[in-house]
């Protein structure tokens, strides 16, 4: 007997894009990250330096934490925020990150 795929029970290995909008002024990406991954996912994007803005979302669809960034957003100034998202991290399995582009 074969059993069925169930996508539920599939655990997500890397960062997938699950959506993305073009707009006059920039972007957007929607990406579905498992939780451990979300920290190491956040920092590579905010290394392409073209982020606006990054979105966490639960689940539930639910915003979790929402960084605006600026080009002036560098050194100790981005520390609080490694710490929220490690925080979040330790606790959700999944989550998805929305992230706006500049152009």
């Amino acid at each position: 007997m074969t059993e069925e795929f169930d996508p539920a029970e599939e655990e997500i290995q890397e960062a997938e894009v699950v959506e993305e909008e073009a707009s006059e002024s920039g972007g957007r990406e929607r990406y579905r990250v498992a939780g451990e991954k979300l920290l190491s996912k956040v920092k590579e994007l905010l290394q392409e330096g073209n982020v606006r803005r990054i979105t966490i979302k639960n689940d539930e669809d639910k915003t979790l934490i929402e960084i605006p960034l600026t080009l002036g957003v560098v050194g100790a100034a981005i520390f609080p925020v490694w710490a929220a998202v490690g925080a979040i991290a330790a606790l959700v399995t999944d989550c998805s990150i929305e992230v706006e582009r500049h152009d």
